[in-house]
């Protein structure tokens, strides 16, 4: 565990949970805001990878917008775009997609997460659009990496198929012998058979 110059001390890291992980301290963002880029590097990419269970990310890449608000909590703006393998569901092939994905998000002291969450649920019964319940700055800190992780798992098409992949259905010809009223057709004709003629 690292601190910083204002003797905030840095969440301990959680590789399992947060393999992309950039903190940005709360206390040093300016009042006109912060812009923040940010690359996955090779570590990062293999653990976000192998957390959704792709074959690899060869991408990823993230920009932020940070602006303090004046109730103390900060306006997280921007989008994460990243290149990924993955298997097609259809030829089993090796396949890449892109993703980019929007990121809007509140960040709030753990003390107004409560208050914050009230009106996201009186929100929800009024006919306006719902806002996005605010996240917690852990120890003074926004971490954008695993903002950036979230958006980019949220991107990922569970069924990647190649452009040119189509399902095809197995026809089996059927066998007369096996239809479900054959039975039946052979219990009536044989009851005709001993019918007598003419009657």
């Amino acid at each position: 565990m690292s601190s910083d110059p204002t003797g905030r001390r840095e969440p301990v890291r959680d590789p399992s949970r947060d393999p992309w992980r950039v903190l940005v301290n709360a206390a040093q963002i300016p009042e006109a805001g912060l812009h923040r880029e940010i690359e996955a590097d090779e570590a990062a990419r293999q653990a976000m990878a192998d957390i959704a269970g792709l074959r690899g990310v060869i991408s990823a890449h993230a920009v932020f917008d940070i602006m303090p608000k004046q109730d103390g909590s900060y306006q997280v703006t921007g989008r994460v775009q990243a290149r990924i393998g993955q298997t097609c569901v259809v030829t089993l092939d090796p396949i890449e997609n892109d993703i980019d994905e929007p990121i809007d998000v509140i960040f709030a002291p753990p003390e107004q997460i409560p208050q914050m969450a009230d009106l996201v649920d009186d929100a929800e019964e009024s006919d306006e659009d719902t806002p996005d319940p605010p996240e917690p700055i852990v120890n003074g800190f926004i971490d954008i990496g695993r903002l950036a992780t979230d958006a980019l798992f949220l991107g990922i098409d569970p069924y990647p198929r190649k452009a040119d992949a189509v399902f095809e259905k197995m026809v089996e010809a059927s066998d007369p012998e096996d239809h479900p009223f054959a039975a039946l057709k052979a219990l009536t004709e044989k009851a005709d058979g001993k019918k007598p003629k003419g009657g």
